[in-house]
Parts: C-alpha cells; structure tokens; sequence
C-alpha cells in the first residue's frame, strides 16, 4: 500500500484526516488561507514525494501546475489547508501491542530528524504501557484520543493483523493557520498517512 491508497484508505475509515482534493489545471485556490501541494504516485517509491508547504494561493498554484507536468495521471496531486502542527507521531498497531511515537512540532522532527519526545508501547491483552521518554509529553486526553482510534484501526484491520502485518499511520495535534502563520481556531487531531507494513 503506497501514500495515494493510504489518503484513500483514511476516507473509508472515517477518522479524522486532512480534506484533500485533486488540484488539476483549473483548481482555483482560495487567498483566504495557505496550501499545501503534494504528489501521490500511483506506482513505485512513494517516499520523499516533492511536497509544497505553507504556500498562498497564487505560489501554491503555480507549484501545482508544476507539479502536475512533473507526475501526469495516473499520478496525483493533492492540495489541502496549510496547517501547525503542535504535536506529531506515528502509531505503530501490531497483533498484541500499539506503539505510539510523538516529537513537537511537525513529524519530520521524528521521522528526517530522529528526534523523538516520547514513546509507548501498550499491551493489548493487559492494557501494560511502558513509557520512555518525557512521560508528560502527551496529556492524558491525548493519550485517551490516539487509543480510541487505535480501536477503530484495529477493528478495520482485523483479519491483517492475524499476521504479522503491522498498520502504521501518522498524526499531528494541530491548529488551523492564519496567513502569517498564526494559529487560529481550537486544537484538533488530524491523520494524514496510513500503510500496511508486512512483517
């Protein structure tokens, strides 16, 4: 399963997740926000995908159309709400444990730059978790949220996780973005990356 599958895949799932679209020759982009542009290979290594962050609507325009001339369909290039990421991390759920990752800030903290702020393994038969790292990092409701759709993504995934397939997805704890990049609006999880990765 690659990135394009994935942002699918999330839809089906409904759990929270970015409200991407297509961006095509004649996507108009609304000057009220700032976008981000990325491409979705259909095929092949989907990793390090050029991606536009951040972006105003006349640059996230031009970037797009670039972006479409670089990767034709099948391919796609997706936009979608330019958001701050408070907190971000992956969620790691294998038969008989989930493993939940968490940096500040945005995920390439954790995923480019390896650091990373906190991680707990929890025990799906005892409900155990260990914790390593800054302990206070996530707030309990946090902790709280992730393990719910940890349930929903276990449920979905029932009959691959019999094997040794683990379901791995990447989150943030974010905040809509004014313009000049300040935070506006309530805090609110989203999902943005979903893959089964075999054993």
């Amino acid at each position: 399963m690659n990135k394009l599958q994935g942002f699918y895949e999330l839809r089906r799932i409904r759990i929270p997740s970015i409200s991407w679209r297509e961006f095509t020759p004649h996507t108009t982009l609304s000057p009220d926000k700032l976008w981000t542009i990325r491409v979705a290979v259909a095929q092949g290594n989907d990793f390090n995908l050029p991606r536009a962050v951040g972006l105003n609507a006349a640059d996230a325009t031009i970037k797009g159309r670039e972006f479409i001339q670089a990767f034709p369909p099948p391919d796609l290039v997706i936009y979608y709400p330019y958001f701050l990421a408070l907190k971000s991390g992956t969620m790691s759920i294998q038969e008989e444990r989930t493993v939940i990752e968490a940096v500040n800030r945005d995920l390439w903290n954790l995923t480019t730059a390896g650091r990373r702020d906190v991680s707990m393994a929890v025990q799906l038969d005892s409900g155990d978790m260990s914790i390593f790292g800054e302990e206070t990092f996530l707030e309990p409701d946090e902790i709280s949220e992730l393990l719910r759709y940890d349930k929903i993504l276990r449920a979905y995934n029932h009959h691959q996780l019999f094997g040794s397939t683990t379901v791995m997805v990447e989150w943030s704890y974010a905040m809509n973005s004014d313009l000049d990049r300040r935070p506006t609006g309530n805090k609110y999880l989203v999902f943005y990356e979903y893959r089964l990765l075999p054993g």
